[in-house]
Order: C-alpha cells, then sequence, then structure tokens
C-alpha cells in the first residue's frame, strides 16, 4: 500500500547506533507502505556496519549513510533529514532503530502529517507494564518543564520518537540554533519549533520496551544533558513570554481543545496521582491564577455571568453564599474536574462527600427498574451522579455527549480512570436513530443523561439553529430543541438533576420534569417553548443557590454567529 500523495513527498529516518540486529525485522515492517528509508549509521560498530551494508544492498528503498564517529541521536536525525532534503523529500517520519514503535501507526500519522503540512506529527505514547516506573516518572517531570517552556499544554508529549517531521521548518532551526545531539534532542527541537509557530498535533500509539531491548541511555550523563536542556529552555522562554501569551489569546475559541477554565489538566492530575489530593487542592491556585491571567475570552464570560448573578440577586433581595469573583469561578471549575475523577475511582463516599438534598434520592430511586431520561445541564457536577449511581445501585446511565466536544478532557479521564469512558453515546447530531438507540436502553431498565443548556456547534443543512429562546437572569437566551424533542419521541419518565457543591460536600438535586412530555402536533410550538421555559426557570432557580457552579465559559446568551431575530424560533 502506498501512502504517497502529489506534492507530498515522505520518506523514513531512522538513526541507528548497535541496533544491527533488529533493523531487518523493522525493515520487514515498513516494507508494506512503499516507504523509502533513509538509515543514519551513528558510528556503529563493525557487526551493525556491515548488516546495515547488506540491508542496502539487498533493499533498493534503503538509503544508508554513515557517520565517522557516534555523534548522538539528534545529530543523526538532523544529518538525515538533510539528507532527505537533497532528494527532495518534504516530510520525513523519525523512528526509532529498536523497533519499539507501532510502526503499523504510520499510515494514520502520515495521513494527520497531510491534514497540517506545517506541523510536527508526534505520537503520544500509550505504554504497557514494560516500561520501567523511573522511565514513567522522568517523563511527567520532562512533560511539566515543557508546559512551563512553551506556557502552553499543546505539547503532550516531547519524548517520543516516532514523529512526521516538516523537513524545511526543521532544517532551519538546525540551522540557526544549537540542538540537543542527544537525549535531549527530541524535546528540544519541539519546543524550539513550537517557539517558531509551528504546531505539534498528537496521535496516540502503542509504545513497549522489549525485555532484552538496548539502551543508550546513560542516567547520569543523560540526565544531565536534560537537566541543562532545560535550564536553556527555561530562560529562552522567558524573553518570550509577551508573544508565547499572545499566541494563545488569539487562537478562535471554536479552535481550541474544550479546556474552558483550566490550563493545568495534566499537570495537576499528574500530582494528584502520585501525592494525593491534598496535594492537589494546594497546587491548584497557582495554576488556575495562570491560566485566569492568560484566557481572557473565559474570563471574560465568567466576569459577565456572575454581574448578571448579583443583578439578579439584589432585585430579589437575596445575598450569595461565597464570594463571587472570577478566579473563585475557574478555582470551583478546576475542583470539579477532579471530582469527575475521584467519583469513578471510588474516593467519594455517599454521606461523606456526597449527600441528597431533600426529596432527591426519593425522586431519583435507584432501584426503579423503569427506564428514564435525566435532564442535566453543565451547571454543577453531574458527572459525578452517574458514577455514583453505578457504585451504589448498578444502575446503567448513559450520557449522550456530542462527539466534538470535550476532546482533551475526555483523553484525559480515560487515562486516569478508563472506566469513564462506559456508557458513553457520542452523537454529531440527535435524529431517529439517536431515538431508536435509547429507546431500546430505556427498555432494558437503564437510564440515559443529557444536557439541555449547549447548543450545537453548528446550524443545521439550512443555517438555522434549532433553538428555543427563553428568558434565562432576565434576558432571553437559546436554548437547543433537541433534547426536549428527544425527550418526547422517547415517551419515558423526565427527571431534572443538579449535582452542586454547597457547604463542603456535592449535594444532589434531583425533581420531577414531565412523565412523560408530550409535545402534541397541534400546538407543538407553544408545547416545546412551555417545557423550555420550564427548564431555563429551574436552571437559573439552581444556578442561583450555587453560581460558581456554572461551566459554560461562553456567552451563553448569544449564538455563534447569528442574533435571535435572525433564527428559526420555531
Amino acid at each position: 500500500m502506498s501512502v504517497n500523495t502529489e506534492g507530498y513527498r515522505p520518506c523514513v529516518v531512522i538513526p541507528c547506533y548497535n541496533h544491527g540486529a533488529m533493523m531487518s525485522q523493522v525493515l520487514q515492517r515498513l516494507m508494506p507502505f512503499s516507504l523509502p528509508c533513509i538509515i543514519v549509521d551513528d558510528g556503529s560498530d563493525d557487526d551493525t556496519r556491515h548488516e546495515l551494508e547488506r540491508l542496502a544492498q539487498d533493499c533498493p528503498s534503503v538509503i544508508r549513510l554513515r557517520l565517522p564517529q557516534n555523534a548522538g541521536k539528534g545529530a543523526a536525525v538532523i544529518a538525515g533529514l538533510a539528507h532527505a532534503a537533497t532528494r527532495g523529500f518534504t516530510h520525513a517520519i523519525q523512528l526509532d532503530a529498536d523497533g519499539q514503535h507501532a510502526i503499523e501507526d504510520i499510515p494514520a500519522m502520515l495521513a494527520l502529517s497531510r491534514q497540517h503540512p506545517q506541523a510536527l506529527i508526534s505520537g503520544h505514547p500509550v505504554y504497557d507494564a514494560s516500561i520501567p516506573r523511573s522511565r514513567l516518572y522522568g517523563r511527567w517531570v520532562t512533560h511539566i518543564w515543557v508546559w512551563i517552556e512553551t506556557l502552553s499544554l499543546q505539547l503532550k508529549d516531547s519524548m517520543c520518537g516516532f514523529r512526521v517531521y516538516p523537513i524545511a521548518p526543521t532544517l532551519a532551526l538546525a540551522n540557526t540554533v544549537t540542538l540537543g545531539q542527544r537525549m535531549d534532542f527530541d524535546t528540544e527541537v519541539m519546543v524550539r519549533l513550537y517557539w517558531k509557530g509551528v504546531n505539534s498535533h498528537f496521535l496516540p500509539t502503542r509504545v513497549t520496551y522489549p525485555p532484552d531491548g538496548l539502551s543508550h541511555f546513560d542516567a547520569l550523563k543523560d540526565n544531565v544533558r536534560i537537566s541543562l536542556m532545560h535550564t536553556r529552555l527555561f530562560f529562552g522562554m522567558l524573553p518570550r513570554i509577551p508573544s508565547l501569551l499572545m499566541r494563545t489569546r488569539k487562537q478562535h475559541w471554536a479552535q481550541q481543545e474544550e479546556v474552558k477554565g483550566l490550563s493545568g489538566m495534566r499537570i495537576m492530575l499528574a500530582v494528584w496521582r502520585l501525592c494525593g489530593r491534598r496535594a492537589f487542592s494546594l497546587l491548584l491556585r497557582p495554576v488556575v491564577a495562570v491560566y485566569w491571567l492568560t484566557a481572557h475570552t473565559a474570563r471574560r464570560a465568567s466576569r459577565d455571568w456572575l454581574q448578571r448573578v448579583r443583578a439578579v440577586m439584589a432585585i430579589r433581595g437575596l445575598q450569595p453564599h461565597t464570594r463571587l469573583n472570577s478566579y473563585r469561578h475557574f478555582l470551583r471549575f478546576g475542583e470539579a474536574m477532579l471530582d469527575k475523577i475521584a467519583s469513578w475511582r471510588g474516593e467519594l463516599l455517599l454521606d461523606r462527600d456526597v449527600v441528597f438534598a431533600p426529596g432527591a434520592e426519593k425522586v431519583l430511586d435507584l432501584e426503579q427498574p423503569e427506564g428514564r431520561l435525566l435532564l442535566a445541564s453543565h451547571l454543577g457536577d453531574v458527572e459525578a451522579c452517574r458514577a455514583l449511581a453505578q457504585r451504589k445501585g448498578g444502575k446503567i446511565i448513559n450520557a449522550l455527549v456530542f462527539s466534538e466536544n470535550a476532546q482533551r478532557f475526555k483523553q484525559i479521564t480515560e487515562e486516569m480512570a478508563p472506566q469513564a469512558g462506559l456508557n458513553l453515546i457520542p452523537v454529531t447530531n440527535i435524529g431517529p436513530d439517536t431515538a431508536m438507540l435509547l429507546k431500546e436502553k430505556l427498555d432494558r431498565g437503564e437510564w440515559v443523561a443529557i444536557v439541555g443548556d449547549r447548543i450545537a456547534v453548528n446550524p443545521d443543512r439550512q443555517g438555522a439553529w434549532r433553538v428555543t429562546w427563553s428568558n434565562f437572569l432576565g434576558q432571553p437566551a437559546p436554548f437547543p430543541q433537541g433534547p426536549f424533542i428527544l425527550a418526547a419521541a422517547l415517551r419515558c419518565p423526565v427527571l431534572l438533576i443538579f449535582a452542586l457543591r454547597q457547604q463542603g460536600k456535592l449535594r444532589i438535586h434531583s425533581e420531577p420534569f414531565a412523565n412523560p412530555l408530550v409535545l402534541p402536533r397541534g400546538t407543538r410550538q407553544a408545547a416545546l417553548q412551555e417545557a423550555v421555559d420550564r427548564y431555563a426557570a429551574r436552571l437559573e432557580h439552581y444556578a442561583l443557590q450555587s453560581p460558581l457552579d456554572w461551566f459554560n465559559f461562553f456567552d451563553f446568551w448569544q449564538l455563534p454567529t447569528a442574533t435571535p431575530d435572525s433564527v428559526n424560533k420555531e
């Protein structure tokens, strides 16, 4: 199978130092892709040199370069890229010679590279039990330093040696700065390319450590090199702070992976996993502070939300239970993120960490065999309810999620608590197929949860937003029609559910909404309006009880590209 396309000429570059015994197997795994392969012999011993000479003679697609003495992985990769450029190649796949990388993922790597030809494409390792624990912890230390050096979480893994380099910008960088020559190369080149405006995209890929594998990592010398590299990069980052921060701010909200309120997810979850929740809580404040300072759009949306809440509370003579400011708002989102994962890992306990509001447990009735639809929202931490329901009563709750939303958090959640991905139903839109699938689950006694407060990312094919406008905190706001139409089609009991952080505990609120929700054909529009109005009123009621649990960090009262007058309001 050839993966070449017109205007895009990839090849493979493999730095090799005394891995001659493995190269035959590596080349066999590469054969199905019909890619030219440049093997850079980095001053190997005679046995490897003779083996590489033989392979180059037997395989017409293999090009062998030899460096007169061992110069290091980085030097070998740059030499291979330079040779590839002379032969007209535009991109180079970097592979390690020991066979630890999933070579079978090359087509997916190249497909992603063709979509982003100016970017660096890198594997995001998925390790099995073969990885030494010291390596795993060491990688996390490097990840944290890289996020500091770039003031960004875009670089998910800077140490994986399975990559697709855009050759021209990489060689241009190598001609202007001195890059690390050995084990410090992979990280330094990725960070410096990021500084130059070259983004990185990542693809999950399996990585194994063969029990009889040959490693050239020198624990003393290479750790010293890596420490010196991070020192250089840190001080190199300091004069770049303004441009790095502006780079983050200029990115359009629709192009951002949904962090929406917390920039330190991976850093903090690593701290929690290694040191526990108390350490997480101590470090959460400065991490949130950094994001609060740099997330201009989210901070403005938070301040607007809290200003609206204060105004409504003042009119109604209400007093907030806590200080309302946007930093505390961001901080609450960070705490909710941990609660989601902690609930799946069994660290949130009923009656200790989670309690039911008066009447809520009776309304939910987890022993009820009948299928139900839970109408939720982005107010509070309903994900924790789903986990607790399965742990307490074995009740299966399926969550309907839009597949384009929350990709980053979804990935992190799957890493930290794999069972959290169970019973997720990804959809791009709600249609008859979705209703049929959910009906089957309800008939089996399972429950379905869907949020009713966030509209789709894009309008329908006619350019209309399928929304119903309803008063929310004193101003009309757009609510999606899909969840309410779906609830009517399923003809099952519908409950409202909210999980709010109150008095130091996660408090679950629930109340009946409809049994079933009916939208008569003759008065469909009026009935739909009435249902949305009731939902908006209850959402407002609970939002005023716990304003910092509002996790819609955008202008909730506006459509992305339209105004109320231009929308089909049926």
